[in-house]
């Protein structure tokens, strides 16, 4: 009580004075103040950009996404959507700006995500879908009279019941497997339900299927004149054994005439990726995204090329960019095509000449472009993250760099983590990038206990975006070395396959070298060493403490160590067969990768295990395991479990509660 009085009367005593008061740190309930901004949509006259916000609600425990607009001048923003208990998404103009398209399961007898259609002019939003197969994606054509959609096919109803037996939907009925790849996160047990394409007028709104046979189809987009549909699919044989997928061009019509625009064998505008195929204006030719070799797998870099409309040899255009690129968008003229950069610990947004040439920046220096939406004409409004803040959206382009929401100005009230890029030497001299963020009020010459945070994929990267865990931490008083190692995006494909069928030494080599680096600038405390991830992160954490006894504490989420325990019970089956073999033909490639389990008894660092118990990418068998094998050699841990969370946790109190148990887990072993 003494301690917190005398603060009162220091604080009373500022604030009369007339000084401003001190920043605070930041929380773990401040992940509930956090608003995540996305899907720019610029209106046809460029006055107006729609976009997505998501909050997290304390009181429901669960994501909520509703829908804002704000003026291209940034003066007047608006919110459009305001249901307590209801999420939208994908927010999409009519070519003539009158109304605004988007998903939402709100109200829906089916439990479907239909589309819906608000009026500008006035009045509530109306569903203009009905059914149980659920809208994934749309497309509005060029005279805003027809919207192309992608409807996931409904689950099967179950069985009639046998005579004499009362009817119970809520009965599970036996799940009957016959695909090669059965499994997937979120999706659960694979059937044979697909995602197709159909047209909807807007006057009879009536969806009319516009291909034909039993496959996957996605990313709609049409044609300038409004015949035809371009969109992405994976017609092959089986397409659990293949990696195929087409660009292809159908007439936008019941039964339309099909045909490919792409035959290279690997991966064309893949769905995972989120990049449309692009026309360009005059409807000759379609931009999309190649990807690398299939042997290569995610390690590979995919490209932007350009292919005629009707089919024919493709012209890449970052032949030697050696760097992933996202979202293809034809300037005006069709003269320039803009796309984003995966670059190292950066995305940079830049436009390309369409007959060939060097990038051209559009965004003033190093910045993460993540999404963004253009009219052609110079107008660009993106999706940009900053250190020191969440992303938000901004006007670029033409020098300019244009704040134009503010939806988490809240932090300017909170003391942050200054984040550091740093380059340092592995131990085999490869040069490995990545981060150094000093918690709030760092002083120089002492030296700090430090957290090495490591990243999923391994295909990703850390970059200059506003990192949750890293300001979380530093607010708690430690330093935190982030670091991209060999693996990871952004420093091309060589890079990357580094860890092809090796999935640890060398990117243990290069994240030591990070902690070794800190260490030597007097920064880190050598003898309190945290390190932690999730997903690969998890994962690469679990090779650092069988391979290096330095660290005090780790925490490990949703991992895998026993690689053989992966096969047939994850959804990696086919990158599974490609990089590393069959088990029974190739057992050596496994057990390399499973190093930490089979060297459990070389761990002897107090570790935190947590995942959710619904994970099929990596599930939670493999969390238990390790998790046994530390409990069996008598080294200190514990186990998080997750009830109903997927591989990425969505229920705001476990988000909390994950956070509470980072922090608890490092104080108690690194303070």
């Amino acid at each position: 009580m003494r301690k917190f009085w005398i603060g009162g009367l220091l604080a009373m005593a500022a604030a009369s004075s007339g000084q401003a008061a001190e920043p605070r740190h930041l929380v773990p309930d401040d992940i509930f103040n956090e608003r995540a901004v996305s899907s720019p949509a610029l209106s046809p006259d460029g006055a107006w950009v729609a976009y997505a916000v998501k909050a997290l609600d304390k009181a429901q425990d669960k994501g909520v996404t509703h829908l804002w607009m704000t003026s291209w001048d940034g003066k007047q923003t608006v919110q459009l959507t305001s249901a307590p208990k209801e999420s939208e998404n994908t927010p999409r103009w009519s070519p003539d700006g009158r109304y605004l398209a988007f998903i939402s399961g709100r109200r829906d007898d089916d439990e479907a995500d239909q589309l819906w259609l608000l009026d500008r002019l006035g009045g509530e939003a109306q569903k203009i879908t009905s059914g149980k197969a659920s809208v994934e994606d749309f497309a509005w054509s060029p005279d805003g009279k027809s919207i192309a959609l992608i409807l996931r096919d409904a689950p099967p109803e179950p069985p009639k019941p046998a005579e004499g037996e009362k009817a119970d939907a809520k009965r599970p009925q036996p799940i009957v497997i016959d695909r090669f790849q059965f499994k997937q996160d979120i999706a659960g047990y694979l059937g044979v339900q697909r995602g197709r394409l159909f047209v909807m007028s807007l006057a009879d709104k009536t969806p009319a299927r516009v291909t034909t046979g039993d496959y996957e189809e996605a990313l709609p987009a049409w044609s300038p004149d409004g015949k035809s549909i371009a969109f992405v699919s994976k017609r092959v044989k089986d397409i659990d054994r293949d990696y195929n997928t087409d660009v292809y061009v159908v007439e936008a019509k019941a039964g339309g005439a099909l045909h490919a625009v792409t035959t290279y064998a690997g991966a064309d505008s893949d769905p995972e990726w989120g990049s449309y195929p692009a026309w360009s204006p005059d409807g000759k030719s379609i931009a999309y995204l190649q990807g690398g070799e299939i042997r290569k797998i995610g390690y590979g870099v995919h490209t932007l090329a350009v292919a005629p409309a009707a089919g024919g040899a493709p012209r890449i255009l970052t032949p030697t960019l050696d760097r992933n690129v996202y979202s293809p968008h034809w300037s005006a003229d069709g003269k320039r095509i803009t796309v984003v950069v995966e670059d190292d610990q950066i995305n940079r947004l830049v436009e390309i000449p369409a007959a060939g040439g060097a990038p051209k920046d559009l965004v003033a220096g190093r910045k993460v472009v993540e999404d963004y939406d253009t009219d052609g004409k110079g107008k660009i409004v993106a999706q940009v993250g900053v250190p020191d803040s969440l992303p938000e959206l901004y006007v670029v382009g033409k020098g300019e760099t244009r704040p134009l929401t503010h939806q988490n100005d809240w932090l300017k009230a909170v003391a942050q983590a200054s984040v550091e890029e740093i380059k340092f030497k592995s131990s085999d001299g490869t040069e490995v990038h990545g981060f150094l963020v000093k918690p709030p009020g760092y002083q120089a010459g002492r030296k700090y206990p430090t957290v090495l945070r490591l990243h999923g994929g391994p295909q990703s990267q850390y970059n200059l975006s506003w990192n949750r865990e890293w300001q979380m931490l530093a607010a708690q008083g430690y330093v935190v070395v982030a670091s991209n190692p060999r693996g990871s995006n952004g420093r091309g494909e060589a890079f990357g396959m580094a860890l092809y069928a090796d999935w640890g030494p060398p990117a243990v080599r290069d994240v030591l070298a990070g902690v070794d680096y800190a260490v030597a600038q007097g920064i880190a405390d050598p003898n309190r060493l945290g390190v932690g991830g999730w997903s690969y992160g998890g994962i690469l954490t679990n090779y650092v403490i069988a391979m290096d006894s330095r660290f005090k504490a780790a925490t490990s989420g949703a991992s895998i160590s026993n690689v053989l325990a992966g096969y047939g019970t994850d959804q990696y089956i086919r990158d599974y067969e490609v990089e590393l073999g069959r088990p029974w033909e190739h057992p050596e490639a496994w057990m390399k990768v499973s190093y930490p389990f089979y060297h459990a008894d070389k761990i002897v660092t107090p570790t935190l295990f947590l995942g959710g118990d619904k994970d099929f990418n990596v599930p939670l068998l493999n969390t238990e395991q390790m998790y046994q094998a530390l409990r069996s050699l008598g080294v200190e841990t514990k186990m998080v479990i997750y009830p109903g969370q997927f591989h990425g946790l969505t229920r705001p109190s476990f988000l909390k509660d994950r956070l509470d148990r980072y922090i608890a887990w490092y104080a108690d072993h690194l303070k």
